[in-house]
């Protein structure tokens, strides 16, 4: 089979910290949807990106309503969600055919700036290495809370912020996500490390914030004005 390449871009929030009973990737931000940024953004990159769209049963119809408003043809699938992230990605991933060759990025639905360098870079690493994530360094000092309630500060230096695309070689993400759940699936790369496997870090870019805030749209509606993004 020749080599395709997937994206799953996951949306669930029901945007209960935004304070709208509008979930979150709904919200317009520079006169469009979050969410149709965020499929933009990847089809912008590359339009041949098989695109797989999770979402809540319940938004479905409403999201399909947004695309005809907003005139969005941009070819994708649709996948139901799930009670927890790692169902919500493994019910993505079953859309991607078993004989598939490529790799495949997940991706936060409400993180629409993600620099195209960033998803190329994440693109090439794991085609490489098998995995690979995003991160940039920690400039605000970190303080570890013990369950007591004691703390000290640690080295910022030995830490990183984690975003999505988290990209994975295709064969290697559809064996990881046949893993029960475990609490410590706190993203889509633990599952992968779940298996022993080393998942690279590329540089991200800070730009590529993960918008739950109305702080958060409000940086948003700036970047977009700004033409930072």
């Amino acid at each position: 089979m020749a080599e395709q390449d997937y994206v799953i871009i996951v949306a669930g929030g029901k945007g209960t910290r935004m304070g709208s009973d509008v979930p979150k990737q709904f919200l317009p931000v520079g006169g469009r949807p979050v969410l149709m940024r965020t499929l933009e953004r990847f089809h912008d990159y590359d339009p041949l990106l098989r695109l797989i769209l999770v979402l809540p049963k319940e938004q479905q119809s409403y999201w399909r309503s947004l695309c005809e408003q907003y005139a969005s043809d941009i070819p994708h699938q649709v996948a139901d969600g799930g009670a927890t992230r790692f169902e919500s990605s493994r019910n993505g991933l079953a859309l991607v055919p078993d004989d598939a060759c490529g790799v495949v990025a997940i991706h936060d639905g409400v993180r629409p700036f993600v620099a195209k360098e960033v998803i190329d870079r994440c693109f090439e690493a794991a085609r490489e290495d098998y995995a690979a994530i995003p991160v940039y360094a920690v400039t605000d000092t970190l303080r570890y809370v013990d369950e007591q309630g004691g703390g000290r500060n640690v080295r910022r230096s030995d830490y990183r912020v984690v975003q999505t695309p988290q990209v994975f070689d295709i064969t290697l993400a559809k064996q990881a996500f046949k893993q029960p759940y475990q609490e410590n699936f706190t993203d889509d790369a633990s599952v992968i490390e779940a298996m022993g496997c080393q998942v690279a870090m590329v540089e991200g870019n800070r730009e590529n914030i993960k918008l739950t805030t109305p702080f958060d749209l409000a940086v948003a509606e700036a970047l977009i004005k700004e033409q930072l993004v």
